[in-house]
């Protein structure tokens, strides 16, 4: 685990918005105190990534939420042209890469890969994860805390 020595993103970037019934507030608490957090079904230890209810494994609806290393592997990737806020214009291209996590049954999470944006990037490098800590703003009582999860070679 690495703490970003400054943040990758800018302060204006929009709070990532979750979902309205808590189920992904496990993993955005995870991130906050630098852990990352994956389900597992408890029945069958079938892993499940994005966050669900029931497992589509064996259909149990008996998930649990286990601390995993965050190390992985690059499984796709793109380079980003397009700003999708207006927050983000000035810090155009970035790369966004597909994570496979060995070390919880291959799910795979979706993160930005800090450094160079021209750099070359190679499919099956091992990554680890940054945690960035965006803090609330004390000019606008509507942004809350939130913490990224991005990656950088191992």
């Amino acid at each position: 685990m690495t703490k970003a020595a400054t943040t990758y993103l800018p302060d204006a970037l929009p709070v990532p918005a979750s979902d309205g019934d808590g189920l992904q507030a496990p993993f955005w608490s995870g991130l906050e105190r630098e852990e990352l957090l994956i389900q597992r079904c408890r029945h069958c230890r079938t892993w499940v990534f994005a966050p669900e209810w029931i497992c589509h494994q064996c259909h149990s609806f008996d998930l649990d939420w286990t601390a995993v290393e965050p190390t992985g592997v690059i499984y796709s990737w793109t380079r980003v042209w397009h700003p999708v806020t207006p927050a983000i214009a000035e810090h155009m291209p970035y790369l966004v890469g597909v994570i496979e996590l060995p070390q919880a049954g291959n799910v795979r999470l979706i993160g930005n890969l800090l450094g160079d944006p021209a750099k070359a990037v190679e499919i099956g490098a091992r990554v680890r994860g940054v945690f960035e800590h965006h803090p609330a703003a004390a000019d606008n009582p509507a942004r809350k805390a939130f913490t990224l999860l991005q990656w950088t070679p191992a």
